[in-house]
């Protein structure tokens, strides 16, 4: 009966308080259970200072181009803008090495690199020089032969260029704008050659 009596008592102690809070309750703060401060995770990096440029100069890297398959490649392209595509370093590979841009792969921590991709891309803030795998589909098969440089012809001169049939088209072309009248200058033309073949003829 005792547990029953303060059962009661508990209960209509209960009754006499108010459901609701009051709006000026306050708790205590040292009824707070004790938490463990939050703290931020470390930066994998340190952040780099803001680096002060003059206006339109622009920070430029070194590019180390390597192949060390066939063929062997080990082209470096220095002071190149952050703007600079892999398109344009293919182009530049390619001007020294005549290996087809289609053919060639870049490769950046063995990852292709695509066309349209930067060097700010892959680059940190404070690096000053980067290297690249050149990858060459087909291998050297893949460089075409080199062409001889096709020699022009050799102008004739003096009697040579006047035996010429290009000589009296340009002497008639001449004297067509000189004397403004076409059947003049083909009269003089003719005139000309039969004067010109007739010497030769002549003992």
């Amino acid at each position: 009966m005792t547990e029953v009596a303060f059962a009661r008592t508990f209960l209509s102690s209960l009754d006499s308080r108010p459901v609701k809070l009051s709006p000026d309750h306050v708790e205590d703060p040292k009824n707070f259970p004790a938490r463990p401060p939050y703290i931020l995770p470390r930066m994998p990096h340190a952040m780099s200072k803001p680096t002060s440029l003059a206006p339109g100069q622009e920070r430029s890297i070194t590019v180390t181009l390597k192949s060390l398959r066939n063929p062997p490649l080990d082209i470096k392209l220095t002071s190149q803008p952050l703007a600079t595509s892999f398109l344009d370093m293919k182009s530049a590979v390619s001007s020294q090495t005549r290996i087809p841009v289609d053919k060639m792969k870049i490769l950046h921590n063995k990852r292709p690199l695509t066309d349209s991709k930067i060097l700010k891309d892959i680059v940190g803030d404070s690096d000053k020089a980067v290297e690249l795998a050149v990858m060459v589909i087909g291998g050297a098969s893949a460089i075409p032969p080199e062409q001889p440089a096709a020699t022009a012809p050799a102008e004739a001169t003096g009697t040579a260029a006047v035996e010429t049939d290009a000589f009296w088209a340009d002497l008639k072309g001449y004297l067509m704008q000189r004397l403004k009248d076409q059947a003049a200058a083909e009269e003089l033309s003719r005139l000309f050659k039969s004067s010109w073949e007739s010497s030769k003829s002549a003992p």
